[in-house]
C-alpha cells in the first residue's frame, strides 16, 4: 500500500467510524513495531512512524531501514490482527462516550435478526448495535427483520471489545418521550407532564398540569378530535388506553381524579403509612378496581401511595374487626388503639410501619414496651390473622432524571389483604428471570378514538 492508498483508508475509517485520524496512524505504527519486533524477535531499537500528510511510513530496526514488504507473511498477519483490534476498541470506547448519558433518549433501529424473542438492532444513525429483549417489547409486538423501531435507550453495557445498547418500548419514559414530541404545549413547557403510570399494551395513566389558566392541560394532550392521542396509540401498537388525569397538588382531589371513571364518596388519607383508603358506592366497586385491579394499581403508581378501594359497610367492618384485634395487644390501652386506627393500621401487619419510638410517644411508653408490642404483634399476626398485609417499596414513575436505577428495577406496588387493594404486579408482566436470561445470552455471544368536550379530571383514549 502506497502513501495516498493509506491516507484514502485513514480518512474511510475517521468518517465512517468517527475514530480519530491521530488514533487511527497510531494504531497503525504499533501494528507494524509488532511485526518487526516478530520478525526479528526483539522489541528494542525499533522505531515507527508515519507522515501524517503523505502517509509513508519509516521503519527501522538499529541503522536498517525496513519497508512493510521485508516483514513477512506472519508478521504481517499479527499487525493485520492487532490493527482490527486496536480499530475495534477505538470504535467501541466512541459509542459507548456517545451513547452512555442518552439513556432516555429516543432513537430509531433497524431490526437485524429476532432470535428466541429477542431482536437484534442496528441503530439508524451510525450503525451501532443494540438490543430490544423480549421483555421490553410491548406485549403481542413480533419485530421482523428490516422493521424499523423506535424505541429508548434504557442501558449501555461494555461486553469485551464491545458496547451493546439496551433499547425499551415497555417503560413508562417511552410514553413520556412520546407526548414530548407529540404535544407542542409540552415541548414549550406551557403543560406539564407530571407523572406517568404504565402497563404496556394494555392501559397507561398520564397526569398533566398547565402553567397558563387560559390553556387546558388535558385538550392539549388529546388534541383536535383526540389526533395528537390517536398518533400516540398507534406508535404504541394500536391496544394501549390512555387515561389523561388532571394534576392536582391536593393528593385527595388527584386520587379521585386518577379513578375515574369511577365515581369517589370519600378519601381517607394515612401518611403514616403511605395509604389512602378510597369509599365507592357498591355499583361503583368493580369500576374502581378495574380489570383484574387495573385501573387502581396504575393509579396508585401515579400517585405514590397505596390506595385500597372499599365500601363503606366493608371499611366499617375493617375499623371493627381492627379493634378487636389491637384489642388482644397485652398492655394496650383504649386510647392507644384508637390512635392506631386513625393512623391507618387496619390489622397486625400494618404497625410493622410504625416504628417503637413513635409508638412510645403516642402511648407514653417506654421504648422497650412499644418493641415488645410490635413484636407480639408480628408473632400473632403469623398465627392469627385472616387477611396479613405484607407491605414494601412502591414503584412510582414522577418526572426526574432519567438513571441506570430507574431502568434496572421494576419493584411493583405491595397492596393491603383484600381484593380491593392495587395488586402488587401487572399480571400481563414479564418476570425478571427471563429479562436477565434473554440478555445475558445475547451479551455472551458474539455478533460481527375521537373524542368529545374535554371532561374535568380524567380524559381516556
Amino acid at each position: 500500500m502506497n502513501g495516498a492508498d493509506l491516507i484514502k483508508g485513514v480518512d474511510f475509517l475517521n468518517r465512517e467510524k468517527n475514530i480519530p485520524r491521530d488514533l487511527i496512524f497510531s494504531g497503525i505504527e504499533k501494528a507494524v513495531r509488532l511485526a518487526i519486533s516478530k520478525k526479528y524477535e526483539t522489541e528494542d531499537g525499533i522505531v515507527v512512524s508515519i507522515n501524517r500528510e503523505t502517509g509513508d511510513i519509516t521503519a527501522r530496526f538499529g541503522d536498517v531501514i525496513l519497508t512493510p514488504d521485508e516483514l513477512g507473511r506472519i508478521a504481517a498477519q499479527s499487525a493485520k490482527q492487532l490493527m482490527i483490534q486496536n480499530f475495534r476498541e477505538a470504535e467501541s470506547e466512541e459509542v459507548y462516550n456517545k451513547y452512555k448519558d442518552r439513556k432516555g433518549d429516543i432513537v430509531y433501529a433497524i431490526v437485524q435478526r429476532v432470535e428466541r424473542g429477542l431482536a437484534l438492532c442496528n441503530l439508524e444513525v451510525d450503525k451501532a448495535e443494540a438490543i430490544v429483549p423480549k421483555s421490553e417489547q410491548i406485549p403481542g409486538e413480533m419485530p421482523h427483520p428490516n422493521e424499523r423501531l423506535k424505541a429508548i435507550i434504557l442501558d449501555v453495557r461494555r461486553t469485551g471489545n464491545r458496547v451493546k445498547i439496551v433499547l425499551s418500548r415497555t417503560h413508562p419514559d417511552f410514553l413520556r418521550r412520546l407526548f414530548e414530541e407529540e404535544i407542542p404545549e409540552i415541548q414549550d413547557h406551557v403543560v406539564e407532564l407530571r407523572a406517568v403510570s404504565r402497563e404496556a399494551g394494555h392501559r397507561s395513566k398520564v397526569a398533566v398540569s398547565s402553567v397558563d389558566m387560559k390553556v387546558d392541560c388535558v385538550g392539549a394532550c388529546l388534541g383536535t378530535k383526540g389526533n395528537r392521542i390517536k398518533s400516540i396509540i398507534e406508535e404504541l401498537g394500536g391496544q394501549e388506553r390512555i387515561d389523561v388525569v388532571r394534576w392536582n397538588d391536593s393528593l385527595q382531589v388527584l386520587i379521585d381524579n386518577t379513578l375515574k371513571p369511577a365515581k369517589v364518596d370519600e378519601v381517607f388519607l394515612y401518611e403514616k403509612l403511605g395509604r389512602a383508603i378510597v369509599l365507592v358506592k357498591d355499583d361503583q366497586l368493580s369500576l374502581a378496581i378495574g380489570r383484574k385491579g387495573q385501573n387502581v394499581r396504575l393509579a396508585s403508581r401515579l400517585v405514590g401511595w397505596d390506595i385500597e378501594i372499599m365500601t363503606e359497610s366493608e371499611f366499617t367492618g375493617s375499623l371493627e374487626k381492627a379493634e378487636a384485634f389491637f384489642n388482644q395487644i397485652p398492655g394496650i390501652t383504649d386510647d392507644l388503639v384508637q390512635q392506631f386506627i386513625e393512623a391507618g393500621c387496619l390489622s397486625y401487619s400494618d404497625l410493622e410501619c410504625l416504628e417503637p419510638e413513635y409508638i412510645a410517644e403516642l402511648a407514653g411508653i417506654t421504648e422497650e414496651a412499644a418493641d415488645d408490642m410490635l413484636e407480639w404483634a408480628e408473632e400473632t399476626a403469623r398465627t392469627i390473622e385472616v387477611e396479613p398485609r405484607s407491605r414494601g417499596p412502591r414503584e412510582v414513575s414522577v418526572p426526574k432524571p432519567v438513571d441506570t436505577g430507574d431502568y434496572a428495577v421494576d419493584e411493583g406496588l405491595l397492596g393491603g389483604g383484600s381484593s380491593e387493594v392495587a395488586p402488587s404486579d401487572a399480571t400481563e408482566d414479564v418476570g425478571d428471570e427471563e429479562k436477565q436470561t434473554a440478555v445475558a445470552d445475547f451479551l455472551n455471544t458474539p455478533s460481527d378514538p375521537e373524542t368529545g368536550p374535554t371532561p374535568e379530571g380524567e380524559v381516556t383514549a
